[in-house]
């Protein structure tokens, strides 16, 4: 019986995998009337123009600045080239597109005065979208704080940016609501919060004071008022604006699907911690108005607790969840630590799956069916949207990306799977429509469109992922296996 949890889970691996890549053959008819399939980019990694029509610096700008190496000064240049993006949407054939806005674009001190040409820039790209019938589902904040309210008071690290940031999203809703029916609040909050943590992501942070503080306590304190922000801005939207505009706001969460290294009772207890940790501290206090309690009893007093009236106010505050998934982590118990972090907190190690890393994943495609059900059955089953979901590889590698096509293909139908089993998940964004200025790495692109950054134009060529992705929405697509097989768009 020892190894029979480990050898089931190896077993689920090649069933799902082999079900929902070369055997499963399916069409976009085959998902449910009204479901939207879309791609995503984020502000700083495609529109560039850092300094131009007012914008000021966000964190983003100085981090990569400070680094002396490449920036999204320039990125993709979105700004000046929108109209021909959304026509490449538009003729690939997207039902949706995912964009945020630049909080220091359009409010470029983090509060105050209005920036006209932030504010004229936004209109015109979202009214281009509907022009051409892409619904836009936006998100309020992709990770691009104003510097100035760094330098003010830490960012997320003081409850003022509460207050500051409900302004923000009081003006997107104000100038943007008639258009927009699909907020999300925040991107990724249980990721900026922990994930430089050793949780298989490094995220670069500002070097402020706040930043070196405690760090046994400054992630829990950062991720409760991120939960605070989304309920005020949530509670905002549904008091000033829903009965108006008719919208839905929400707010992300990124999900490793995890599994435990071994069979042992350890290593399977583990696991259980680490989603509690790491789904449960965004996703329990959203349905439950409280954080799980294996994290209140093992952080203590470290842990920040919500008032009756803050909880009242989080729980149930997003009318969708957000999933951004792209791979599976194994979960192993943490025999020692000398730290008091996140990641000894969880007394977990995470350790990427086959041949994962951190820029480049395997094909598992039973890992995002996993996350699904999981919030199906943990959370009441809400209304889901894959808002980030994609495959990178090398930008200089080949256009010919089979390998990008047997990925979405083999999670597209993991996603019609989950519905076919009970999810209510209702749209599916693959990240990212062109090549942007990637974070984590810059030489490893995820785009359907290969962007030369050598080139002052900056041209766009689309990748053989671009084009099946589009036979796909046009309801002309075959399983990839045929792809693979024969190397080339041609076989479909």
């Amino acid at each position: 019986m020892e190894h029979i949890l480990f050898l089931f889970t190896i077993f689920l691996s090649f069933a799902f995998s082999t079900r929902c890549n070369d055997v499963y053959t399916y069409s976009k008819k085959d998902f449910p009337e009204g479901f939207v399939f879309g791609s995503a980019v984020s502000a700083y990694q495609w529109e560039g123009a850092a300094d131009e029509d007012g914008r000021k610096p966000s964190i983003w700008d100085t981090i990569f600045h400070s680094r002396k190496g490449p920036t999204g000064d320039v990125a993709c240049d979105g700004y000046h080239k929108y109209k021909e993006d959304v026509r490449l949407m538009y003729d690939m054939g997207l039902d949706a597109f995912r964009l945020s806005i630049s909080w220091s674009r359009l409010i470029p001190s983090g509060r105050g005065p209005v920036n006209p040409k932030g504010l004229r820039f936004y209109k015109n790209l979202l009214d281009e979208l509907k022009s051409h019938g892409i619904e836009p589902h936006v998100t309020l904040y992709h990770d691009d704080l104003p510097q100035t309210l760094e330098d003010e008071y830490g960012g997320w690290f003081d409850r003022k940016i509460i207050d500051d940031f409900t302004a923000f999203a009081d003006v997107c809703f104000r100038e943007f609501g008639n258009t927009v029916k699909f907020w999300s609040t925040i991107n990724e909050p249980n990721m900026l919060a922990f994930g430089g943590s050793g949780l298989g992501i490094k995220l670069p942070t500002p070097q402020t004071n706040s930043y070196r503080g405690n760090s046994s306590t400054n992630q829990y304190i950062a991720l409760h008022n991120m939960l605070l922000t989304h309920a005020s801005t949530a509670s905002l939207y549904k008091k000033k604006y829903k009965d108006k505009q008719n919208g839905s706001v929400g707010i992300t969460c990124f999900t490793y699907w995890m599994v435990p290294f071994t069979s042992s009772k350890e290593d399977e207890m583990a696991t259980q911690r680490a989603k509690d940790f790491f789904l449960g501290s965004v996703l329990h206090p959203l349905v439950f108005g409280d954080y799980p309690g294996s994290v209140k009893r093992i952080v203590g007093k470290r842990l920040p607790s919500f008032s009756k009236e803050e909880s009242d106010l989080v729980k149930n505050s997003s009318d969708f969840i957000g999933v951004i998934h792209y791979t599976i982590m194994y979960i192993a118990h943490l025999t020692s630590s000398t730290d008091q972090d996140f990641v000894s907190d969880m007394n977990a190690s995470l350790i990427p799956f086959g041949n994962s890393t951190l820029v480049k994943y395997d094909v598992l495609p039973w890992g995002l069916e996993g996350v699904l059900a999981y919030i199906k059955e943990n959370y009441g089953n809400p209304p889901v949207y894959i808002l980030e979901n994609g495959q990178s590889s090398n930008h200089s590698s080949s256009l010919n990306d089979v390998g990008r096509v047997e990925y979405l293909h083999a999670y597209i139908g993991a996603v019609l799977n989950s519905v076919r089993n009970g999810s209510d998940t209702r749209g599916y964004f693959q990240w990212s429509f062109m090549d942007l200025f990637e974070f984590l790495d810059p030489n490893y692109t995820y785009g359907l469109y290969y962007v030369n950054f050598s080139d002052p134009e900056l041209k766009r060529s689309p990748k053989t992922s671009a084009l099946w992705y589009s036979a796909f929405l046009n309801g002309t697509t075959s399983s990839s296996h045929e792809l693979k097989n024969s190397g080339s768009f041609s076989a479909l």
